[in-house]
This record gives C-alpha cells, structure tokens and sequence, in this order.
C-alpha cells in the first residue's frame, strides 16, 4: 500500500497541511478560583496540530515538510524560525487579515488538556496558497480535523489532497479535535470526506472515535471506522491503541505512568507511526515506537519538549532501521 520502496528517490518528504500556531501553555497550581487567582506554570511554545506532526518527523528522522498560512505580525518569523532549526522544510505563506494563530492549553492536575483556539491565519489558507509540487514530490501528506472544520481552509485541504492523490502519495487524516469537528462538519460528512479522498490511514483518539462512530466500546469502534480507510490506529491514551488493518485487530498497551501533560501526544504518536510503517516496517512494530514516543512526550510539559537524552536513545535504538530507509532513499 505504501510507496516507500518505489517511485522517485527524491520522492520522499513526509509533508503535514494545516494549523501552526504559538501554545500559551497554563497548569494551575491547584483549581481554578472564578473571579479570583491562583498560581501556577506559564509557558509560550511553537505549537498546532499539523506543525507538531511535522517536527516530529524530522524528529525521528525523515524528511519532513509543512505547509501553513501565519499572519503578518512578529510571531510568523519565530515559527519559521523554530521549523527550520527542528529540520522542517515550509511553506508559509502570509496573511494580512488575521494574525497567527494562538492557542490556550489549560492542563489540570491528571495532566489532560482543555484547549482554546483562535481561528487565526491558519483558517485562511485558499486552494492557490497551496504549492502544489512541495506536495507532490512528497511521499505521504498528513491532514487534521483542524483544517477541515471550516472553509477556508477545507478547500485548501481538499485541494492538497487531490495533489497528493494524483502524484501517487498516500494521505492520512487525524480528526484533532472531537468537539469541534461534530460541531462543524460532523461525524458523517468526515467519514464521507475520508472515503472521497481516498484516506489510507486514519489515526483519531477515543473521543473522536465515540464521535464518528456512536459507539464506547474500542473494538466496535475500530470495526466501524474500517470502512473509511484501509488502516485504523485507534489512540486510546493510557490503555494504548487499538488497530485493524485487512479486518484484523491488534491492541497494544501503553506502559503505565502518570501523564504530567498530554499536550501533542497524539501528534507525536501519528509522526512517529507513520515515521516506521511508511520505512516498511510492520504494522505493531511501528505502533510500538510510537507508543513509547508519546510516553516520552506526556511525562514533560508541551507539544515539543526538548531533545533529552532519553529521547535520543529511544530514537537511536527504536529508529535506526527506519531511519536507515529513509537515509538511503532521500539521496
């Protein structure tokens, strides 16, 4: 199903459309008082849902691109900027009606988050915005529910896809936010819109999954979304991830901890999943990997914490095969 082994061996950037934004990051110190104050940690990051996606690619290895709309304030520079120095080639282009885009994460004391999120620049990106041969000399285009809860930048999205089908990539959605997308789009009209552009992997969290399916139960629910894409990697946080793949399921547990913030987890999780299974390698060994990088991720605060040596051996040892793929191929 995955062209790594054929085709162009400058065909091979894992490009991710969609929202990139700065995270102003709060954990309280205990619960929130109405109309009065409390301590707590305060932190500004590069952030979004597909940019994210993106570093985390380059993160593990492979040649990454995005694609996304900033505004013309100081912060667009800045994200550019952090992209660059995380190994991401962009396209960013600019607009002068909304400025970038900012998003409140409110993370209590179990580590979840609660998100506010201006629609900014990102919501803006038009179908002619989007450069078509970045996407079609890449190898995988990712998409998330951000950028399909509203038009613009649906269009866009929609467009990029086409691009990418056509150019013979494979495409992946991730809803990105419950809440949202069943307030906008909805559940069937998702469901309908991965199946007409041709989605080969869908990667939602179990919110996301009751949403589109109806169903509670994990089982169910992967059964039910099987007919939108040819994959289904079910992220179900502390009790792992659930997939069905060819009518097969496999569930994989998550090691035990206490998450400190769940911030990007899911995102790093998608990049690297697709990092190992787009490099030929099977389908749980990859969902392993990416387990253990969103571990990694929800026991520091942010989307993007740091490069620690933790991480650099869990890549070191648990990606150097993929790794090695995606060197040789991109020469």
């Amino acid at each position: 199903m995955f062209p790594m082994t054929s085709g162009s061996p400058q065909r091979r950037r894992i490009t991710a459309l969609g929202d990139l934004a700065w995270d102003v990051v709060v954990k309280p110190s205990e619960d929130l008082q109405y109309a009065s104050d409390v301590t707590g940690e305060i932190t500004v990051a590069p952030g979004g849902a597909a940019a994210n996606f993106a570093v985390w690619v380059a993160r593990c290895g492979a040649p990454a691109g995005f694609i996304g709309m900033v505004g013309n304030d100081p912060f667009a520079p800045l994200l550019e900027d952090d992209l660059a120095r995380e190994g991401v080639e962009a396209r960013l282009p600019r607009s002068s009606e909304r400025p970038t885009a900012v998003v409140l994460v409110l993370v209590d004391q179990k580590g979840q988050r609660t998100m506010v999120t201006n629609q900014g620049a990102d919501y803006l990106l038009e179908p002619e915005q989007v450069d078509a041969e970045f996407i079609a000399s890449s190898v995988h285009l990712h998409i998330t529910g951000y950028s399909l809860i509203t038009d613009p930048p649906r269009s866009a999205a929609r467009h990029a896809l086409s691009i990418a089908k056509a150019a013979g990539c494979t495409v992946s959605l991730d809803p990105a936010s419950a809440h949202l997308l069943g307030a906008s789009l909805g559940a069937q009209r998702f469901l309908e819109f991965a199946q007409e552009v041709g989605a080969d992997v869908l990667l939602p969290n179990r919110e996301e999954g009751e949403l589109l399916t109806g169903e509670q139960d994990p089982q169910a629910m992967a059964r039910a979304l099987a007919s939108a894409a040819p994959l289904v990697v079910l992220k179900l946080g502390q009790d792992g991830c659930l997939l069905i793949q060819g009518g097969r399921t496999h569930h994989l547990p998550a090691p035990r901890l206490q998450a400190l913030d769940a911030t990007g987890a899911g995102d790093a999780f998608d990049a690297a999943f697709l990092f190992k299974y787009l490099a030929g390698t099977k389908v749980l060994e990859a969902a392993q990997f990416a387990t253990s990088v969103a571990a990694w991720v929800v026991m520091r605060p942010g989307a993007r914490p740091p490069v620690d040596q933790a991480l650099a051996r869990l890549l070191g040892s648990s990606a150097k095969a993929a790794r090695t793929t995606w060197s040789k191929s991109s020469k």
